[in-house]
């Protein structure tokens, strides 16, 4: 009996079967279909389906056109849901003139204050764990150490307090570890990154010895007086102070004398080296700039940051390296990328006023200012970041939207939704007034140029206009 089919009748399977012209006893070859069902079978019914799809750019034209459209979307959506303000930490009674992350632990801030007041925050809860009066009047520095057990404070009473970390007992009373009596008003504090080495500056730079009750070395060179000093986190012997005569001094600990000094046209606040990058670092000044120098090549900035209104008075570095904020008078906060000449986001509130100290937290999520109406507030490093866990498909939709704006981010209108920023009436006339006045002053130059003798007016750019000369 022949095999052809089931539907053909037994009755006529002998005709059929006759008709074939291979012999009897062949037998077919019949090819099957194989497919793993592990390419296209969900393993659990909550996967999501698996869909095949074919990536030859031929049959999708449009590709570029959805991605600008999703990107677009995507830009509008960051602005929508950027809410960088998280909270404010209130409980000083004058306002708050420094602040110290604590090396350890995330979530321990510590600020002072102009009344003397030094308050121990915890960030998770929101509230004032510790206050201790240090200071009578102003504390001008505070740094923790680098094992984190102890910190250092110093104030307008021309003294070093070393304090512990941990809060004192039941029925004990609140007193320093030590207290170091100097000659002169100390304006500044920072500590070694490794050694129990702290350095400070007023009338002179000194640096101490935790055991010692005087400085094992001090450097001057001919200024009144330092307002800030920076230890390098890289490089640990150096450090870099800012003077009153508009000079920025580097020196080596393991010298006698400072290195070399560049001093600028307007007096620099306050510096911040860069944590990933050792011969770089930022300063703040007050003509209303900062400023990022190669410390091997100090005749130039490497860049100018412009967008503040008024002096820049606090500026910190985040932990990558790439970004740093910016504390102005002119009550805003920046942040600006390390190698860009103006800034990414600007922050502000209706309270708050001039803002004196800044920090960025080491997780890179949070950054913390200090300003004059007495409080501490709390924002978000990215203002349309969500905070807390993420389910992977969000994550991985946040990467590709993320993907999707660099991509697209020069287009002029994703650029024009992406860089507009609401600004306080009065801060958006007086930056359209310095526009105006930066004009003014670029026609004057050009005017003297084209009317003086060739070559007696030399042309200089942006960056070599704020340097004086660099001494050594």
């Amino acid at each position: 009996q022949c095999n052809a089919g089931k539907l053909i009748s037994s009755s006529s399977t002998h005709g059929l079967c006759s008709a074939f012209p291979f012999p009897f006893s062949h037998q077919m070859k019949v090819k099957v279909l194989s497919r793993n069902p592990d390419d296209y079978v969900r393993e659990t019914k909550l996967d999501i389906q698996r869909v095949p799809r074919n990536y030859d750019p031929t049959l999708h034209p449009f590709e570029v056109s959805r991605e600008y459209t999703r990107a677009l979307n995507a830009t509008k959506l960051e602005r929508v849901f950027a809410k960088p303000f998280l909270a404010s930490l209130d409980g000083h009674r004058d306002g708050v003139n420094c602040m110290a992350k604590h090396t350890k632990s995330l979530s321990t801030l510590l600020s002072g204050s102009c009344d003397g007041q030094v308050k121990v925050w915890n960030l998770t809860k929101r509230e004032c764990v510790r206050t201790l009066q240090a200071h009578e009047g102003f504390v001008r520095g505070m740094v923790v150490r680098s094992c984190g057990t102890s910190f250092f404070t110093v104030g307008d009473d021309k003294t070093i307090k070393h304090w512990k970390m941990e809060a004192p007992g039941y029925g004990e009373e609140e007193e320093p570890l030590n207290t170091i009596l100097g000659k002169t008003v100390f304006t500044g504090l920072d500590h070694h990154q490794k050694d129990a080495v702290f350095a400070t500056c007023g009338q002179q730079v000194d640096i101490w010895d935790e055991r010692r009750s005087s400085p094992i070395r001090s450097f001057t060179w001919g200024v009144d007086s330092f307002s800030a000093v920076r230890f390098n986190p890289v490089e640990t012997e150096l450090l870099a102070s800012c003077a009153s005569d508009r000079s920025i001094v580097l020196y080596d600990m393991r010298e006698s004398a400072p290195l070399k000094k560049v001093i600028m046209t307007m007096r620099s606040n306050t510096l911040c080296w860069n944590p990933m990058e050792a011969y770089y670092f930022t300063c703040s000044n007050e003509d209303y700039n900062l400023y990022t120098y190669d410390m091997r090549y100090l005749d130039q900035p490497v860049t100018v940051h412009m967008d503040h209104v008024s002096a820049v008075l606090d500026v910190d570095y985040s932990p990558t390296g790439k970004e740093f904020v910016s504390a102005s008078f002119d009550k805003t906060i920046r942040i600006f990328p390390k190698d860009g000449g103006h800034s990414r986001e600007v922050y502000h509130t209706k309270r708050m006023q001039h803002v004196i100290c800044i920090k960025w937290s080491a997780d890179n999520k949070y950054i913390l200012s200090g300003s004059d109406e007495m409080n501490i507030r709390l924002w978000k490093a990215n203002a349309a970041e969500k905070l807390g866990v993420l389910a992977p498909r969000e994550r991985q939709a946040t990467n590709y939207s993320q993907k999707l704006k660099e991509k697209f981010q020069h287009h002029p209108q994703i650029r024009r939704i992406a860089h507009h920023r609401h600004l306080p009436k009065s801060l958006y006339h007086q930056t359209k007034e310095l526009r105006v006045m930066k004009e003014a002053r670029r026609k004057k130059y050009v005017n003297v140029r084209k009317h003086s003798r060739p070559g007696s007016v030399p042309l200089l750019s942006e960056k070599e206009k704020h340097v004086v000369t660099v001494v050594k």
